[in-house]
């Protein structure tokens, strides 16, 4: 005849503290996907193109007082 494992009950405290565990657990993953939507609805920074900065550098560069003449001279360009 096979010997009989007998159950090991735990105690309520003991099942309160595991449950108490899978409680934060699940709380943590709960605040980490709230995260996740809350950067979908933020603004992401819009990557300007090569025109808009070329555009943004010209026009600083006359707003520092500087001629097209001037500025193609400084890129080493020549107009004519």
């Amino acid at each position: 005849m096979e010997e009989s494992k007998k159950r090991v009950r735990r105690s309520v405290e003991e099942r309160a503290a595991e449950l108490d565990k899978k409680i934060l657990a699940h709380r943590e993953a709960i605040k980490a996907l709230e995260e996740k939507k809350a950067d979908l609805f933020r603004p992401k920074k819009r990557r300007r193109t090569e025109a808009e900065i070329s555009k943004e550098l010209i026009s600083k560069a006359k707003k520092a007082g500087m001629s097209s003449k001037e500025i193609a001279e400084k890129l080493g360009l020549s107009i004519d």
